[in-house]
């Protein structure tokens, strides 16, 4: 089979992979609910969903720096990275391995095409089909006429918000929210004063890359007030 990733690079392979490697916790996730209990022997340490596999299966570092000698000690068929989650220099060092299938997901569609896509490189297009339909279905059903005013914020000290051509930016929209930051691009820098003048109803915390907790809200209150 032949087959070209999302940031164009051709994937070779002679037959379904037997031993994959996932170096992305939301597509760990995905292979799981493809059904590759078996399949799947290495992930990240930050791939803590589903706990059955955080707990078993083995664990390669992190996002930002895997280990390369015990990916290699693996010995997998198939490496899924991403674009922006997986540094471009780890994943050049990885496809001596073999071959690397990477994800650049800015959209829905991005991320539908992914689906499909690593569902057919990993032999279970049926199941990504399936999948491809319920999230469809789902999307379809949400309402797009609220217009709720967000500002979602992924990092801190300093904060960090999130612009048009990103994936949350996308379902925000996706959602029927407004995000006021969109007339920027990538992660900018938000300043304090900034928070207070973009007229947000709503402030939306990441769980991660930034683990906000209770403190921060109260942080942000304290701010806004």
């Amino acid at each position: 089979m032949t087959i070209h990733d999302q940031i164009g690079n051709q994937i070779i392979l002679s037959e379904p992979p037997k031993r994959i490697v996932s170096l992305v916790p939301s597509q760990t996730e995905l292979l799981y609910t493809l059904g590759l209990e078996k399949e799947v022997i290495g992930i990240t340490k930050f791939c803590i969903h589903p706990e059955n596999w955080f707990r078993t299966k083995t664990r390669i570092g992190g996002t930002k720096n895997p280990h390369i000698s015990k990916i290699t000690s693996l010995n997998p068929d198939i490496i899924i990275a991403n674009k922006e989650e997986n540094r471009e220099e780890d994943v050049k060092l990885l496809r001596e391995i073999c071959p690397v299938w990477t994800s650049d997901v800015h959209h829905l569609d991005d991320a539908l095409n992914m689906i499909e896509q690593i569902g057919i490189v990993v032999n279970r297009k049926e199941n990504a089909d399936k999948l491809i339909c319920e999230i469809r279905d789902k999307f379809n059903i949400l309402s797009q006429s609220h217009h709720i005013k967000v500002a979602y914020l992924i990092w801190k000290n300093p904060y960090m918000s999130i612009g048009n051509d990103t994936f949350i930016h996308s379902m925000l929209q996706q959602a029927g929210f407004i995000n006021v930051f969109a007339n920027y691009t990538r992660y900018p820098v938000i300043t304090e004063e900034m928070l207070k003048e973009c007229n947000a109803d709503y402030i939306f915390l990441s769980s991660e890359p930034y683990p906000f907790k209770e403190k921060h809200i109260m942080e942000l209150n304290q701010i806004l007030s």
